[in-house]
């Protein structure tokens, strides 16, 4: 079955000309491509990474809503076009406002999506670009990629440069984790860590997912997939929120 599984991986993988990696997480993973993933954003506070996430529009980063207690107060900002968070090859932008979902309730993980407006464009900001994001979530079963600047492994140290890995998606997340509008992926052949979350879960070069939690304090390890927020579920606050600034 093993066997099987790694077939079917290869399988999807080839066609897309990326290099084959089998057993890898964003701990211990591969550096990507210097500003293939325009999309990926830095969010900061006081000039330190806390948490991924993604241009939606050219003001708007999506995020988990779980990040803003690592970010709650001044200096909030968000590093875009970055790929070595060491360099000054990136754009830094003021967060000017942030919505989170009304339904999310810390620590609950359930609805864990924020939206942060930004205080200016990006439109014309060197190697970003906003990703869409998936309106209908139809098939679950398929390789995606997660990527980040978090922990490469349990309590270990955050990652200078973006790091990315190919990740499972499982059907029936709900025999994992108990939440509603939750995706579960990776976990055993890759995922994601602290630092990591807030990121995307892209198939097909759409957002589908918000990278959200994991089992606490096992990265490396982990007995269960890591859980990611259906973007889908969500498209109507979505709209609303981007649509009326």
């Amino acid at each position: 079955m093993a066997l099987v599984h790694l077939l079917l991986l290869l399988a999807v993988l080839l066609p897309l000309g990326h290099s084959i990696i089998v057993n890898v997480r964003i701990m211990n993973g591969t550096e990507a491509k210097p500003h293939s993933r325009p999309y990926m954003v830095s969010v900061q506070r006081v000039k330190e990474h806390v948490c991924g996430g993604f241009l939606v529009s050219d003001l708007f980063v999506m995020t988990a809503a779980n990040c803003w207690t690592g970010t709650e107060g001044a200096g909030v900002t968000a590093v875009i076009g970055a790929h070595d968070l060491k360099s000054n090859d990136f754009e830094r932008i003021a967060v000017k406002e942030h919505h989170i979902h009304p339904e999310f309730h810390y620590p609950a993980p359930s609805n864990d999506i924020m939206l942060l407006k930004l205080g200016k464009s990006t439109e014309n900001s060197k190697n970003a670009a906003k990703i869409s994001i998936s309106k209908l979530n139809k098939d679950k079963h398929r390789c995606c990629s997660i990527a980040g600047w978090g922990r490469i492994k349990t309590k270990g140290k955050a990652s200078n440069v973006l790091l990315e890995t190919y990740i499972y998606v499982y059907k029936n997340c709900e025999t994992y984790w108990n939440y509603n509008n939750m995706l579960c992926a990776g976990g055993d052949k890759g995922g994601f860590c602290q630092g990591d979350f807030g990121g995307p879960q892209v198939c097909d070069n759409t957002a589908v997912g918000i990278a959200s939690f994991t089992e606490k304090d096992n990265c490396d390890k982990p007995t269960k997939p890591n859980a990611y927020t259906d973007i889908s579920a969500f498209m109507p606050w979505i709209n609303k929120v981007i649509e009326h600034q």
